[in-house]
């Protein structure tokens, strides 16, 4: 199976659509600018998205995009075939002439099964278990309380002291004595 920008966008898209709904409808802008989706791109989506009644628009001002339906009753693999993304891992796109002619190759019932599997497990998951998945690790990652900054208990260390010159004057009594820590005062 390849699953291009297309399918991995849309799904994303619906995920940002999902937890951001709360406040209103959703505009394709601040989707766009959130996620780095060009905007162009996403409208393509969301009007197929829109035509399989998966999102609704609203429109005016305050408008923008909600989901049609609730996020338990959207599949993942709703989504990903409602922008027309092909689910196939066998190379005839599943008309069993794999090899040019009208007989499937050695490995099609293979790649068939993997197909289906994929499905099945796409259809299994849906938009709310990516959704609790989200703000789950968003409650796990990010402080409640602002920024936390660690505080150490342990001593500053004690600075190290060379017998460097910091002065003309320095640099002569260096010179002159050796050590730096004997040395003729200035006047």
């Amino acid at each position: 199976m390849r699953l291009t920008t297309k399918g991995r966008f849309a799904v994303t898209a619906m995920i940002d659509l999902g937890l951001n709904t709360t406040s209103g409808p959703v505009t394709l802008a601040s989707v766009s600018q959130r996620q780095r989706i060009s905007l162009s791109y996403l409208e393509q989506l969301f009007s197929r998205l829109r035509r399989q009644e998966l999102v609704r628009s609203i429109r005016g001002p305050g408008g923008g995009y909600k989901l049609s339906r609730l996020p338990a009753d959207v599949t993942i693999a709703q989504i990903i075939t409602a922008v027309d993304e092909p689910m196939d891992a066998t190379q005839c796109g599943g008309l069993e002439n794999c090899d040019g002619e009208n007989t499937p190759c050695m490995t099609h019932a293979l790649w068939a099964a993997l197909n289906r599997k994929m499905y099945e497990y796409l259809d299994s998951v849906t938009l709310q278990h990516l959704l609790d998945s989200q703000t789950t690790h968003a409650s796990v990652t990010q402080p409640k309380h602002g920024i936390l900054r660690a505080i150490s208990n342990l001593p500053a260390p004690a600075p190290i002291l060379h017998p460097i010159a910091n002065s003309v004057f320095a640099l002569g009594d260096l010179q002159s004595h050796g050590t730096g820590k004997q040395g003729r005062t200035r006047q």
